[in-house]
């Protein structure tokens, strides 16, 4: 058995699907990497990974675009000719089988907007004592 573990953001909400009777979530998850190359550039790479969860829907209202989760389940890889360029393809699966909600919608939206940053206010300027007043 194959195991893989990624811990990344959902592309986007999920989508429900009834398979032979069976509810099936499927969603994307973008796993970045950065790493610096033989030159010591720094760069991104984002892996995307399709991922299938059976059967679990009280899951479903959590799993929105821009959550950060961990899954872990059994991955399989598919080839296939693409439609826009007739070139051969690939695409990386996982069949779920435990995820993990490592933060929630509106944590992450709340992260990305500075207005939600308090000011703080400035403070008053401390007044000097003369040299010949010391408390001691």
């Amino acid at each position: 058995m194959i195991k893989l573990q990624l811990i990344g953001h959902l592309g986007r909400d999920v989508v429900k699907k009834e398979v032979n009777g069976v509810v099936v979530f499927n969603f994307p998850v973008a796993v970045n990497e950065r790493f610096k190359n033989a030159l010591g550039v720094l760069q991104e790479r984002t892996t995307w990974v399709d991922c299938a969860l059976w059967d679990r829907e009280n899951l479903a209202p959590y799993l929105n675009q821009g959550v950060m989760v961990y899954v872990e389940g059994s991955p399989r890889v598919e080839a296939y000719v693409s439609h826009n360029t007739g070139a051969l393809a690939g695409a990386l699966r996982l069949r779920v089988s435990h995820v993990q909600l490592l933060s929630r919608r509106d944590e992450e939206k709340r992260r990305a907007t500075a207005t939600d940053v308090p000011s703080v206010p400035e403070a008053e300027p401390v007044q000097e004592q003369p040299a010949d007043d010391l408390p001691f």
